[in-house]
């Protein structure tokens, strides 16, 4: 007889119940580390800020020591406390923006699907369109139109970072609008802010929460970024961008110091942002953990 040959695909092994769930608690764990620790970046940073501003000119210049880890700038002022005061108000200004544009982004994603056909295809051009300027022109053309400074920032990262998130729910929305319990509840006469408010924002919540963490490095980095190039955030503000912007005329005088340590800190505040946004989805989807 003609032996007949199973190939059996090569598939790696389920997670046992201990497993996933000891995986789950070191994803929680791991998550709560990193807020602890921006918890700890912002608080420090807000109450040191009078001491971050203290001009002392008998220090100017001095390079890391014992009493001053990461130097003095061309004003004897502490570039530590200013690095922090500076991180503390990119992560409060990130907070802000980043929850500004999820609301935004839940709110079209929503309506895309309980407004109807013509909803969709306006807010689909909408986001086609933002897309399709060039990310740091658009941010500085709204930061400049509306007055530089905080609100500048403030309002061009909010109405910049919406986009991606808005088209993932978007995608989520009309999946859940094609539910029976959905189309069930449309019949009976109920209106698009209670299906909005009813059925499809507790499924999308946990997205937009994840999405709002996971849009922190990038508000932090373009408030950086916009600062650096002179249309953020103004001079007397310690932001990361700020001091940026002022140690790049003194490197080629050797003060190394004055770029390397803040830029550092901000590239380690957003890690923080991306880890705490990686475990958050793993927690709030089981499936990521298995995978």
């Amino acid at each position: 007889m003609r032996k007949i040959r199973i190939r059996t695909e090569n598939r790696a092994p389920a997670l046992s119940e201990e497993s996933f769930w000891n995986r789950r608690r070191a994803a929680a764990l791991l998550a709560a580390v990193c807020l602890a620790a921006l918890v700890c970046v912002t608080a420090a940073g807000w109450l040191c800020r009078e001491q971050a501003a203290a001009v002392d000119f008998s220090r100017k210049n001095l390079p890391p020591c014992l009493d001053c880890p990461f130097g003095t700038d061309w004003m004897g002022r502490d570039m530590f406390l200013r690095t922090l005061t500076g991180l503390s108000l990119s992560i409060r200004l990130g907070l802000l923006t980043a929850a500004v544009s999820s609301a935004v982004a839940l709110a079209l994603g929503t309506s895309c699907a309980v407004l109807g056909e013509w909803a969709d295809s306006a807010i689909g051009c909408l986001i086609d369109l933002v897309l399709g300027i060039p990310h740091m022109l658009l941010l500085v053309l709204i930061s400049c139109a509306v007055g530089k400074g905080f609100k500048g920032v403030l309002i061009g990262i909010s109405l910049t970072h919406w986009t991606s998130l808005a088209r993932l729910l978007r995608a989520e929305a009309l999946q859940i609008k094609s539910g029976q319990y959905v189309q069930t509840a449309r019949k009976l006469g109920k209106g698009p802010l209670y299906l909005a408010v009813k059925h499809l924002a507790p499924h999308l919540i946990p997205q937009v929460i994840v999405g709002m963490v996971l849009l922190f490095p990038h508000a932090i980095l373009h408030e950086a970024s916009i600062t650096f190039l002179g249309f953020g955030l103004p001079p007397e503000q310690p932001a990361v961008g700020v001091i940026l912007s002022e140690s790049m005329k003194y490197l080629a005088m050797g003060r190394w110091w004055l770029a390397l340590f803040p830029g550092l800190l901000l590239v380690l505040v957003v890690m923080l942002f991306h880890v705490t946004g990686e475990m958050l989805k793993g927690l709030l989807d089981p499936g990521q953990t298995h995978r």
